[in-house]
């Protein structure tokens, strides 16, 4: 097991190593526009009584170019550089180049700074992850624990149940974002229930608050995100796993396990739930990285600080510093949910190897 255990880890890393490498090579093949966001507008430096003539737009161009590390070749190998190389000549570029540098500060646990504000990736990305860790974890839990009720309920009784097996297949083929807005609209509108907020997260969560009054405040904002999340996981989970049940509970050892007397919830949770949940397992692994991407849409919808309204500003701003940082941690949460899936299979069936 230890064996096995280490070379699954090791083929993780190396796929998010080359996930990683792969973002970040192709993110900044458009190094030039993210010098021109990063660079303040010509009316802006009019405004300001800044030089606008064409030569000293070139020195910014090439100081913001040298603050933003991108004066220096994309990778080892390239077509350019060197004045004395021919146009279009593959030649060594050496050790001196942004991949290297990256990589080497990777190794040193350090992701760079952002191009907008010059924090460090690491510091912003742990500041959304206060965000939406609680958000994504709390509805993974609600949505695993609500489908194993509602799937046993529904097997259990497999007759009469048309309308909440219709319910669920409905709200399967809505869009998220369209379940966040019908929640705005039902329950965070003042036309209608104004029982919620639709924003105003980071007042909660100010420190000056006092801690028994910011708890509530923050589980009130946090409870129409959590519910619009769980609500978009839960009836997938809930139909593959009754469709299961009800195959589990036709078969041979089922039916005697009736014969022995034992009730239909028994048989369920005793017998058939178990085996039942094997292709339930392999939905875990698309749980956690469809409750991510989800985040990004739900964070956006109600206006929270977390992961994914932070990678949507930095596509948008091309600040590839957190882009790169945040699809590196999305992608080691999608490998690591496999890994975890397939350890699971194994605790569920010893046979499968």
């Amino acid at each position: 097991m230890a064996r096995l255990l280490f070379w699954r880890l090791l083929r993780t890393a190396l796929a998010v190593w080359a996930l990683a490498s792969g973002v970040f090579l192709l993110s900044h093949l458009e190094g030039s526009t993210a010098v021109e966001l990063a660079q303040p507008a010509l009316a802006e430096l009019r405004a300001t009584g800044g030089v606008t003539t064409p030569a000293a737009r070139q020195a910014l161009e090439r100081a913001t170019r040298h603050r933003l590390g991108l004066d220096v070749p994309l990778f080892y190998v390239g077509t350019h550089r060197p004045a004395s190389a021919t146009a279009g000549q593959w030649h060594w570029n050496g050790l001196a180049n942004q991949y290297h540098r990256w990589l080497r500060d990777l190794l040193h646990g350090q992701l760079g700074a952002s191009f907008r504000t010059g924090e460090g990736v690491g510091a912003r990305l742990q500041q959304a992850l206060l965000f939406t860790l609680p958000l994504t974890g709390t509805a993974a839990t609600l949505a695993v624990l609500l489908a194993l009720a509602l799937a046993q309920y529904l097997a259990g009784r497999p007759r009469g149940h048309g309308l909440l097996r219709g319910a669920l297949v409905g709200l399967q083929a809505l869009p998220l974002f369209v379940i966040a807005l019908g929640l705005l609209l039902l329950f965070a509108n003042p036309e209608t229930l104004a029982w919620f907020p639709s924003y105003g997260l980071e007042q909660a969560t100010d420190a000056e608050l006092d801690a028994g009054y910011q708890l509530p405040l923050y589980l009130w904002h946090m409870t129409l995100p959590v519910i619009a999340l769980t609500l978009s996981a839960l009836p997938e989970l809930t139909l593959q796993l009754t469709a299961a049940l009800e195959a589990e509970l036709g078969t041979d050892y089922a039916t005697t396990a009736r014969a022995k007397g034992l009730a239909e919830r028994a048989v369920i949770r005793h017998h058939a739930l178990r085996n039942a949940l094997l292709p339930s397992l392999a939905q875990l692994a698309e749980l956690l990285p469809a409750l991510v991407a989800g985040a990004v849409v739900v964070e956006v919808a109600f206006a929270l600080p977390g992961m994914g309204r932070l990678l949507a500003e930095a596509a948008a701003a091309r600040d590839f510093p957190v882009l790169v940082g945040g699809v590196l941690l999305v992608g080691a949460a999608r490998l690591l949910a496999l890994l975890i899936t397939d350890f699971l299979s194994l605790w569920a069936d010893p046979r499968i190897r």
